[in-house]
C-alpha cells in the first residue's frame, strides 16, 4: 500500500510538480488506488478515503496537470496510469470486446514472451509463475489483463482451477518455458515420466486440456537431445511439433542469446513452413550492438555503501527517475514503440568494493579475467583459466553476451565497456528488448533475475506475428 503511493510520489516528482486545487488532488486520490489483487486494492482503497484530507494536502503540490488529465479523462497522457485502478478498469472492458486472437503463458516469468504476443495484437487468457515477484511485475505491465487473470502459483492447482482463472473460455495460442531436466537420464528414463521434469509434465498436461491450436515452448539448448521423447509427447495429445535453435542477434536484438524455440499445432500445418517465415523476417532485420541499446542512458557510478540498494541518489542512480532527452537510436525508438512514457525505471547501480571498481577500470573492453592488467589483484588467479569470465568487459561495438539471471549474484560478468560498475537492470532490459516504461518489481536483485530468464520480446513479437498471419489464414478463425 505505501509502496504504491511512493511510487505514484516519485513518478509525480519527476513529470508533475505542479499545484492541484484540493478537490481535482482529491478526485485523482480516489481514481488511483491499485495493487496486485483484490484484497490488497481494497486495503489501498480504504486507506485512501479514511486519509483523503492528508493525503490530498500531500499531492495537491506535486499533481496539478495529472489531476487536471484525470478530470478531463486523458489517461493515455497520464504517467501514472498503471497505477490508476480507473484506468486499469477501462482498458480492461475495452479489451474484452477488442477483436484479436487470444493466448495463455505458463511459467510467464516478467512477461518477455507475453509482451511479444500482445505487441502482435494478441489477447491474453491466462498467465501463471510460481514466483510473487514475476507476478507483480506482470500484472503492472499488464494493465489490460485484471489481476486475477494473472496467477502466482503451482502450475497444477491452476490446471486444476482453470475454467475460473482463464479469462476468456478458446485459447489459439499456449505458450511458455517450462523448466526441462534429467537430458543425461533420458535414454534410461522417458523425459515425461522423469520426476526432475513435472512442470514440463504439467504443461503437456495444460495444453491437452486447453487444446489451443498452436503452442510455443522456449527452452536451453539442451532440449534439442531429447526432441524425439518431446515429439512423441505431443503426438499422444494430438500436435505435432518443430524445435530450432534460434538466437536473438539474428532477430534485431543487441546480444548473443541462443534458446530452443517449439512451435507445434493440432491443424495439420507445416511447422518447418511456419520458422520458415520466422527466418524470413529475421533476414530482414537490422544488427544492433551494445551501443545501440545503452549509449544515451545517462552515466553513473556504483555504490560504495554495502548493503543500502533501496537509498538512492544521483551518482549511482534511481528506481523512477524523469527520461532525459537524448539522441534515441533506431533500436530504442523500435523498443520503446511496446511502451509509452517520459519515466524511465530501473536505472540504478549496484554496489562493488574497491578491489572490483580498480578492476573494473583496469579493464579494456574485450578483456577477461586473465588480463595480465589485472594479476596482482586478481582474486581468482589460482583458477583463473576455469574463471577467465569471472570478469568480463563488455564492447560497445558487439552485441551484449548473453542476459542471465546469474547478474542477481554481481554484474562482474557485464562490466560497462566506459564506466567502472556493472551493467543496471535497466541496462541489461534494454539488450533484452524490454521498452523503458516496463518496471521491473521487487527486489533490487531480483530485478536481474526477472530480465534474465525473461524471453526478448522482439524475439517474441516476430514468433507471434507469423503465427498470427496463419490464424488469420484460416477460415472462421476470426
Amino acid at each position: 500500500m505505501i509502496r504504491h503511493l511512493e511510487e505514484i510520489e516519485q513518478v509525480l516528482k519527476n513529470v508533475d510538480m505542479m499545484q492541484a486545487d484540493d478537490a481535482s488532488a482529491k478526485y485523482f486520490l480516489s481514481n488511483i488506488a491499485f495493487d496486485s489483487n483484490e484484497e490488497d486494492r481494497k486495503i489501498i482503497v480504504d486507506y485512501i478515503n479514511q486519509n483523503i484530507d492528508s493525503l490530498s494536502e500531500k499531492y495537491k503540490f506535486i499533481s496539478g496537470y495529472t489531476s487536471a488529465l484525470c478530470l478531463r479523462q486523458k489517461c493515455s497522457l497520464c504517467s501514472v496510469k498503471k497505477w490508476c485502478g480507473k484506468f486499469r478498469a477501462k482498458i480492461q472492458k475495452k479489451e474484452i470486446h477488442r477483436t484479436g486472437f487470444v493466448y495463455a503463458d505458463f511459467f510467464c516469468g516478467a512477461g518477455g514472451l507475453s509482451l511479444g504476443f500482445k505487441s502482435a495484437g494478441f489477447k491474453l487468457s491466462l498467465a501463471n509463475d510460481i514466483q510473487e515477484c514475476c507476478i507483480d511485475t506482470y500484472r503492472f505491465n499488464h494493465p489490460e489483463t485484471p489481476t486475477y487473470n494473472i496467477v502466482a502459483g503451482d502450475i497444477n492447482d491452476i490446471l486444476a482451477n482453470v475454467e475460473k482463472n482463464r479469462r476468456f473460455s478458446d485459447i489459439d495460442v499456449v505458450a511458455g518455458g517450462p523448466p526441462c531436466q534429467g537430458f543425461s537420464m533420458a535414454n534410461r528414463q522417458r523425459l515425461i515420466d522423469d520426476p526432475r521434469n513435472h512442470l514440463y509434465k504439467s504443461y503437456v498436461a495444460v495444453i491437452n486440456k486447453l487444446h489451443p491450436k498452436f503452442i510455443v515452448m522456449e527452452n536451453v539448448r539442451g532440449i534439442l537431445s531429447v526432441m524425439d521423447q518431446i515429439d512423441a509427447d505431443f503426438s499422444t495429445i494430438g500436435y505435432s511439433v518443430k524445435a530450432k535453435l534460434l538466437n536473438a542477434k539474428d532477430f534485431g536484438i543487441p546480444q548473443n542469446r541462443e534458446r530452443v524455440i517449439v512451435i507445434g499445432n493440432c491443424l495439420g500445418i507445416d511447422n518447418e513452413s511456419i520458422f520458415g517465415e520466422i527466418l524470413e523476417k529475421s533476414s530482414k532485420m537490422t544488427s544492433v550492438n551494445l551501443e545501440d541499446a545503452i549509449a544515451d542512458l545517462r552515466p553513473l557510478e556504483a555504490k560504495r555503501r554495502k548493503n543500502n540498494t533501496e537509498i538512492e541518489d544521483s551518482k549511482s542512480g534511481f528506481n523512477i527517475t524523469k527520461k532525459e532527452v537524448a539522441q534515441e537510436s533506431a533500436y530504442v525508438k523500435l523498443i520503446n514503440k511496446m511502451g509509452d512514457t517520459s519515466i524511465l525505471f530501473n536505472h540504478k547501480a549496484r554496489y562493488n568494493n574497491d578491489r572490483d571498481i580498480e578492476i573494473f577500470g583496469r579493464l579494456d573492453p574485450g578483456d577477461n579475467s586473465t588480463d595480465p592488467k589485472i594479476s596482482d589483484i586478481m582474486p581468482y588467479k589460482r583458477r583463473e583459466r576455469i574463471f577467465k569470465d569471472k570478469y568480463y568487459k563488455l564492447e560497445m561495438d558487439k552485441p551484449c553476451k548473453t542476459i542471465t539471471a546469474h547478474m542477481k549474484y554481481d554484474c562482474n560478468m557485464y562490466i560497462h565497456p566506459n564506466q567502472a560498475r556493472g551493467l543496471t537492470p535497466r541496462e541489461a532490459a534494454r539488450v533484452q528488448s524490454f521498452p523503458d516504461d516496463y518496471f521491473f518489481r521487487g527486489s533490487y536483485t531480483k530485478t536481474y533475475m526477472q530480465i534474465g530468464n525473461s524471453v526478448p520480446p522482439l524475439l517474441s513479437k516476430t514468433i507471434a506475428e507469423v503465427i498470427k498471419n496463419r490464424l488469420e489464414g484460416l477460415n472462421g478463425c476470426v
